[in-house]
């Protein structure tokens, strides 16, 4: 999402706090990404990771990480490199109980606002293509799919596969290859 123009904010179907937490908040935090304490939480935190949750009558019923450098995404083998000015959303999440109410876009939309107003010029974020919840929601806020990538993994080998989608320019594939796959030979 390329933030050159203010952000539509969408409002979810219930009534929600939307707002930026801080170390105060890592238990629940913690609590609600299913670890038994919150030293995760407060590690991000002291490397300038921010988070943004959603409250619904006080309750945490969601929440979204956002990292300014680099990244790792485990999970999938992947190491995001930012550039100053560019933004990685990652690790968010609607407890069960809240989901389908429209909380997870207008999470993102909240983010994408607060970055822009940061001087934040461009945002990335990934979801697995299984995943169709997140991919509807990321398409509600307004971010552009560049293109899938699927990791192939040998004995001795890595293999990305880039499958850029209709009409995107090459300039804007070869900056998701810089952010999501480093330099290449």
């Amino acid at each position: 999402m390329d933030l050159d123009k203010p952000v539509t904010r969408i409002a979810p179907t219930l009534p929600a706090n939307l707002e930026q937490a801080g170390p105060e908040t890592a238990a629940d935090l913690a609590a609600a990404m299913g670890h038994s304490s919150p030293a995760e939480c407060l590690r991000r935190f002291a490397r300038g990771c921010r988070c943004h949750i959603a409250r619904v009558e006080g309750a945490l019923a969601g929440y979204g990480w956002i990292s300014f450098v680099e990244e790792s995404a485990v999970e999938v083998g992947l190491r995001i490199r930012l550039l100053p000015g560019e933004a990685y959303i990652w690790d968010c999440a609607t407890l069960s109980r809240f989901q389908r109410r429209g909380l997870y876009p207008a999470l993102l939309t909240e983010m994408a606002a607060a970055l822009r107003a940061d001087g934040i010029c461009r945002l990335w974020i990934g979801a697995n293509l299984a995943n169709t919840p997140s991919h509807i929601g990321i398409t509600r806020a307004g971010f552009r799919v560049v293109a899938d990538v699927a990791i192939r993994w040998g004995a001795a080998f890595r293999r990305d596969e880039i499958r850029p989608r209709e009409g995107v320019p090459d300039a804007l594939l070869a900056e998701m290859r810089r952010v999501f796959l480093g330099p290449s030979d």
